[in-house]
């Protein structure tokens, strides 16, 4: 089975990512068309010359990887939809389950802000989630109840979409791991301590006024999303 799990940034993907890394049967692949992105928008990116270098920037290439044949039964292709910009092919995911993970705005531009001084509503993708769930149509999930319920929540997942529960899902070793994109060192930090899910997170913290029209143009695509997710 061939899975591509789509998200915003800052959304529990690479937690995400690691559990299913952490199954036996299972290959990873971290943000496939982050260099290609980056070479395709000259957008600016923390180590972007590192990231350039080290992976594909042509999307042939980048999908030609996706569908060879894994050494495993099972591949997890943690993507972002913000990098699915124009002329980025998605004809190829079809044939992949594709899931969705959101997560609430608030939560996705405060931990955002953690990283990078500056924000706009492309870097948190939420328009680009949309557009992807409905090009690509498939279970959706929020982080908040993979934080609230680990377990029921990846056990509903793997039975939805036809694929055995393994509980070495819920937990993975400290530190980084062989399939990290190169950025991990930048943006994993957190991850790289953990060694499962955090609990449940706390009240939601308050937005900034400048960032308000980013969160009032996410919101409504969030709830929307949100009404149709996985419940356990």
């Amino acid at each position: 089975m061939k899975i591509a799990v789509w998200s915003g940034p800052r959304n529990l993907s690479t937690a995400l990512m690691y559990a299913f890394g952490n199954r036996p049967d299972c290959e990873a692949v971290d943000e496939p068309f982050y260099a290609a992105y980056l070479a395709q928008t000259g957008i600016d990116h923390p180590m972007r010359q590192e990231i350039l270098a080290n992976q594909a920037i042509v999307p042939h290439a980048v999908v030609e990887r996706l569908l060879r044949t894994s050494e495993k039964p099972h591949l997890y292709a943690k993507m972002m939809c913000h990098h699915m910009v124009d002329n980025m092919p998605l004809d190829w995911a079809e044939d992949f389950v594709n899931v969705h993970l959101i997560r609430h705005p608030a939560r996705v531009i405060a931990s955002y802000t953690n990283k990078r001084d500056r924000i706009a509503m492309q870097d948190i993708g939420c328009a680009d989630v949309e557009r992807i769930f409905e090009a690509l149509p498939g279970p959706i999930i929020d982080s908040a109840d993979i934080r609230a319920n680990p377990e029921g929540t990846l056990r509903a997942l793997c039975d939805t979409v036809g694929l055995a529960f393994d509980p070495a899902m819920l937990s993975w070793p400290a530190g980084p791991k062989p399939f990290d994109g190169v950025w991990a060192r930048h943006w994993y930090d957190a991850v790289h301590c953990s060694t499962g899910f955090a609990a449940a997170e706390g009240p939601l913290p308050e937005v900034p006024d400048d960032l308000m029209p980013i969160y009032e143009t996410a919101m409504p695509i969030y709830r929307a999303m949100y009404a149709k997710r996985l419940s356990v």
